[in-house]
């Protein structure tokens, strides 16, 4: 069981070059983008990041995470249970002219100063992996499917809709 905590900051070229692997573990409380997206959270996220040099000379940061979240239903907005999970391949840049030179296999992170933020890098990661819908079964779902219709809008389409050129058939007949 990881209890490890990850720094917020690393430097992350020294770290490639002695080919490190941080595991640990990251307070999901602390991010707080994810929290504006799909609320606040608990629990802790597991992450593994294996910093390296390929064979190409780039540097690149292989990583892991793994948390399980309490996201809303789209339908009734309470919180349920998921469990989300990704792996990535990050290849390190100082500049947006070395991002654009990266592979297509590798999504580009911005070094600056030699430090990486390790908190954003890995609240970014977490956010791309979050599920676009997530919904209740509908049997356990506090909205059933008559509630997802209001009745005006049922009624409305039952009856045939007016059509737009019956306005002109009462101007030709006035003239």
């Amino acid at each position: 069981m990881l209890t490890t905590r990850l720094p917020s900051r690393v430097e992350p070229y020294k770290l490639a070059a002695r080919s490190e692997r941080l595991e640990g573990l990251m307070a999901l409380a602390d991010f707080a983008r994810l929290a504006e997206e799909v609320g606040p959270q608990s629990g802790d996220l597991r992450v593994s990041l294996d910093f390296a040099i390929d064979a190409q000379g780039r540097r690149v940061i292989r990583g892991r995470l793994e948390a399980d979240l309490q996201l809303p239903c789209r339908r009734c907005l309470t919180p349920m249970a998921q469990h989300v999970e990704s792996e990535f391949l990050l290849g390190m840049v100082t500049s947006d002219d070395l991002a654009a030179e990266l592979p297509s296999t590798h999504e580009p992170v911005l070094v600056e100063n030699e430090q990486l933020n390790l908190l954003t890098v890995v609240e970014d990661e977490l956010i791309l992996s979050l599920p676009q819908v997530v919904y209740h079964e509908e049997a356990d779902c506090e909205v059933s499917r008559d509630q997802l219709t209001s009745g005006e809008d049922a009624a409305a389409s039952r009856e045939p809709a007016a059509s737009p050129f019956d306005v002109l058939k009462h101007l030709k007949g006035k003239s």
